[in-house]
């Protein structure tokens, strides 16, 4: 009996004993899924009415996914399809002051080589009137992120069109500039 409880004890110790680490770590392999059909946007339209200088304006932005555009293709593979976005403003007799179709080409001297490749022209919003101008910002995006380069795009009053990057992040949430 006692042999036995000596075999036992023996057995214990022997089975509690800590195992060798190897240092191996064990992992699943990660399958990189093949990219499918390209993405695209969805069309936008947005109206906005405008008091400029005593003048009353409708602005609209139309933006529709263009597929006669190069696709771009983000860090996994994925296609995606860019976007035309078209600017009408119209005056109060419905005749057009200005109409403007614009794509990430339109954006070429304000954007990096990384943009110019990997980047779709995402937005084109109404910011404001300023002066003697009407202000939008625009944004050139990669796809499905939150990572962008802002643009300005103003018209003057003569319907000429100026972008510039815009340097003033808007991070206060009203409409007042910071001294």
């Amino acid at each position: 009996m006692i042999a036995l409880a000596a075999v036992l004890a023996c057995a214990g110790l022997y089975g509690c004993k800590d195992k060798r680490n190897t240092g191996d770590i064990i992992t699943q392999k990660v399958t990189k899924k093949a990219p499918s059909r390209p993405q695209a946007m969805q069309k936008y339209v947005q109206e906005k009415d405008i008091d400029w200088g005593g003048s009353r304006l409708k602005c609209q932005v139309e933006r529709v996914p263009d597929d006669s555009l190069p696709l771009v293709k983000d860090d996994a593979g994925q296609p995606h399809i860019d976007n035309r976005i078209t600017l009408v403003i119209t005056r109060t007799d419905g005749s057009v002051f200005l109409k403007k179709a614009f794509t990430k080409a339109t954006f070429d001297s304000y954007i990096d080589d990384d943009y110019k490749k990997t980047g779709i022209l995402e937005g084109l919003v109404f910011d404001r009137v300023e002066g003697d101008k009407l202000r939008f910002a625009a944004s050139v995006s990669h796809p499905q992120t939150d990572e962008y380069i802002p643009l300005v795009v103003e018209i003057s009053r003569l319907g000429a069109i100026s972008i510039s990057r815009d340097t003033q992040l808007d991070t206060s949430g009203d409409d007042e500039e910071e001294e």
